[in-house]
């Protein structure tokens, strides 16, 4: 079965998870079994191919002793794949005033 497509938000949060992990000296096996998860779903995330929850996002920093915010820095609306929620409050509020 192929793998699912990904964002690049999916492909870097799983980048600095597993150098993270390799920092930490710990396999995938390991790391998935501290956090509570099961080792494939921890496998697809780090391959960028899994869409991690928030609660996972903060589990998987928790038990490797990181800030969440260092797995998700820097990323945007320009890392996920287009939709119609790149429309932002500033690009609602123009056409809101532009229209009356």
């Amino acid at each position: 079965m192929p793998a699912a497509a990904s964002s690049n938000a999916a492909r870097i949060v799983g980048e600095r998870l597993k150098e993270a992990r390799q920092e930490l000296g710990v396999s995938q096996m390991e790391l998935a079994n501290l956090a509570g998860m099961n080792v494939a779903n921890y496998g697809k995330i780090e391959r960028g191919i899994g869409n991690p929850t928030l609660d996972t996002i903060v589990r998987l920093a928790g038990v490797m002793e990181r800030d969440p915010a260092d797995l998700v820095t820097g990323l945007g609306l320009g890392d996920l794949p287009p939709s119609k929620s790149s429309y932002t409050v500033a690009d609602f509020l123009r056409e809101k005033r532009r229209n009356g």
